[in-house]
């Protein structure tokens, strides 16, 4: 009776060994069959920053440094990143090689006039209005850098330029107005400022508070 008392012990031990063998395995089968889905999850959050873009191009480039397309995605690269130097380098390249892309020179100019620099601003959008002179734009960022040189009378003509290409041409309406507010010419600017109301309500608002603001008495 013990004997088979002891045998049976022996067995329901061995099952409880069994199970608990099976158990671990579904576990750790479980474990690896999960971890690898939640490491690649992890490793592609973000395959493609701007480091590996950036190191891209340039392996590209060493590879085929007179394709002027490539030097122009860098330099975008850059000045998306804020790095507008390397930016300004990297479009005069562009346009070394390629001295009709007037594009190049506009965003050349922009860089310029973003690190405070408008004289070289200026040099660079008058080429590209010179290669893309129907671009309002261009006319519009010239306006920026003449203002920021204090020449008013240039950034009005160049501001009146871009919105005879674009009349409902907001940004240029509302710059068109704090300009005319600078030379003391408010009855101009008041002028901007009804035409703006048709086109956008939130830049005409901020030009109407520029207008109170304003002390002069200009005709």
């Amino acid at each position: 009776m013990n004997n088979l008392s002891k045998k049976r012990r022996k067995k329901v031990k061995r099952y409880i060994v069994v199970f608990i063998i099976i158990l671990t395995g579904l576990i750790l089968f479980s474990c690896k069959r999960e971890q690898p889905k939640e490491e690649r999850a992890v490793q592609r959050i973000n395959p493609y920053t701007n480091e590996s873009v950036f190191e891209e191009v340039k392996k590209k480039l060493q590879a085929n440094p007179a394709d002027a397309d490539l030097w122009y995605h860098l330099a975008d690269l850059y000045d998306r990143s804020g790095m507008y130097n390397e930016a300004i380098e990297a479009f005069k390249k562009v346009v070394e090689l390629k001295p009709d892309m007037g594009y190049a020179y506009f965003k050349m100019g922009t860089a310029y006039n973003r690190i405070d620099k408008p004289e070289e601003a200026v040099k660079s959008f008058k080429k590209a209005i010179q290669l893309m002179p129907d671009y309002a734009v261009a006319h519009n960022n010239l306006a920026i850098a003449y203002g920021k040189l204090g020449n008013t009378s240039e950034e009005i003509n160049a501001l009146k330029k871009a919105i005879k290409l674009r009349p409902r041409y907001g940004v240029a309406r509302y710059n068109l107005g704090i300009a005319y507010l600078k030379k003391g010419e408010r009855a101009a600017a008041k002028r901007e400022y009804n035409l703006l109301r048709q086109i956008d309500e939130g830049l005409a608002s901020e030009l109407q508070k520029k207008l109170e603001e304003d002390s002069g008495t200009g005709k």
